[in-house]
């Protein structure tokens, strides 16, 4: 992907907080998931780490083009925050991010090594094994 205009100053100072209260809210918001109990979810953060909208699919290449629609169609698309979802971070998933301008990614389970190399070069932030008090920044930037 082309890499992102300059990363912003809220993502390259993100904190720890943020993404820990994006996570702990999603599972509220997973009522697909609530029933059959493997469903995967993306969802929309503020920088704060206030989950705003989660959509969830048995995929989670579906999931995250729910959430994508789901912003392009209510105009969210150019406000700052994160892609927070729950499974592992592909390259797929983080080129679709990048094109759609989303600077920063985080889930639940380890990227791949492409995915890392992806968001490095799009120049984004990238998170992975986003788990209670863990977090791992996976991206250099």
């Amino acid at each position: 992907p082309e890499p992102l205009p300059q990363l912003p100053d809220w993502a390259q100072h993100l904190d720890l907080a943020a993404l820990q209260t994006a996570f702990s809210q999603l599972p509220q918001l997973q009522l697909l998931n609530q029933q059959a109990g493997a469903v995967h979810a993306a969802g929309w953060a503020t920088p704060a780490g206030q989950l705003q909208v989660a959509l969830e699919d048995v995929g989670r290449h579906n999931a995250l083009d729910k959430l994508l629609g789901h912003m392009a169609h209510q105009q969210m698309l150019g406000q700052p925050g994160l892609v927070v979802m729950t499974s592992r971070a592909s390259y797929e998933l983080v080129r679709k991010c990048a094109r759609m301008g989303l600077p920063v990614l985080a889930t639940i389970s380890a990227p791949t090594t492409l995915a890392i190399q992806v968001a490095n070069q799009a120049g984004m932030r990238l998170f992975g094994l986003c788990r209670g008090p863990r977090v791992v920044r996976y991206s250099t930037l």
